[in-house]
């Protein structure tokens, strides 16, 4: 009577996880849609969303948008003030090349730099986290003081020992940038597979058998993602400031190229000459980082309060 008992508790087990697990995608669905909602109310969130769809499709439409050559001079009108000519609604700089053009064309270089980084950051991130979660012990503590001893170095100066070594460049910056944000994304992964980790129905799906890369696909990465999503939002406005940053060193573009930070730094010797020089580039990339911050804070409010509903049922 024991084999057919203990086939019988195994049977209604079976059962009772089968109805457990049935309903996760529907439930998935519901709760994502009501962060889609609390996300579309959140009005600072829709204005820094509105403002990255002006500045994506800005970089994409570039080659139509520019108004004149971004690095085309005219050394017979340099340092014309912003809205003094239709020709150059933002002036020109020292050079006579239009301020505005080299705006524009600098808005493709800053996104594009900006996704390499997070980029990088991610694919190095989040498997490192995901290990480190999972199998736990020596593993978890070799990623974890590693991930220590790099955070523990100024980002910066970090960045500019490692382009010292590899060389200047818009690439290899921003490929030293992701790197360097990389523990960000390990820490937020490893935190958020290590409480999902704990919850009962993960636990019900490793008692029935369940393959190791099944778990990862169909448990752990879809209730892992939206904390990483948040983080990539958040992460890209600091690679935007890091790639302005290393630009107005030396470190990054390279001129005649535009870059947000490459203008402020040829601007900053003529301040007092033509303070727009470093006004107009300064303001477009503290928008575009605070525009992005305000996507982070919404969906960081949405999914918390969505996951707090979940946690409550």
């Amino acid at each position: 009577m024991a084999q057919p008992e203990a086939e019988g508790v195994m049977s209604a087990v079976a059962g009772v996880a089968g109805r457990r697990f049935a309903p996760l995608a529907a439930i998935g669905r519901i709760r994502r849609s009501r962060g889609v909602r609390r996300f579309l109310r959140n009005v600072p969130a829709l204005i820094g969303l509105a403002i990255l769809v002006v500045l994506v499709a800005t970089a994409i439409f570039e080659p139509w948008l520019l108004p004149q050559d971004p690095n085309a001079q005219d050394l017979n009108n340099t340092f014309a003030p912003p809205f003094a000519d239709a020709a150059h609604l933002l002036g020109t700089d020292n050079l006579g090349r239009d301020v505005l053009s080299r705006i524009i064309a600098a808005d493709r270089v800053a996104l594009s730099a900006a996704v390499t980084a997070v980029s990088v950051s991610m694919v190095v991130g989040i498997p490192l986290g995901f290990l480190a979660a999972y199998f736990g012990g020596w593993v978890d503590v070799i990623i974890v003081r590693c991930t220590d001893a790099l955070q523990s170095l100024p980002p910066l100066m970090l960045a500019i020992a490692l382009l010292g070594a590899v060389g200047p460049g818009l690439t290899n910056a921003m490929v030293v940038i992701g790197l360097v944000f990389s523990p960000a994304f390990l820490r937020i992964v490893r935190a958020a597979v290590m409480e999902i980790l704990g919850e009962t129905y993960v636990e019900a799906s490793r008692s029935i058998g369940t393959p190791t890369l099944r778990l990862i696909r169909t448990r752990l990465l879809p209730n892992a993602l939206p904390p990483v999503l948040v983080q990539a939002s958040i992460v890209t406005g600091m690679a935007l400031i890091a790639e302005a940053s290393l630009s107005l060193l030396g470190l990054g573009v390279a001129p005649p190229q535009a870059s947000w930070g490459l203008m402020i730094s040829q601007g900053y010797n003529f301040i007092y000459q033509q303070p727009a020089l470093v006004i107009v580039p300064g303001t477009v990339l503290a928008i575009a980082v605070l525009a992005l911050n305000l996507v982070g804070d919404g969906l960081r409010d949405s999914i918390g309060r969505v996951t707090g509903e979940g946690a409550d049922r």
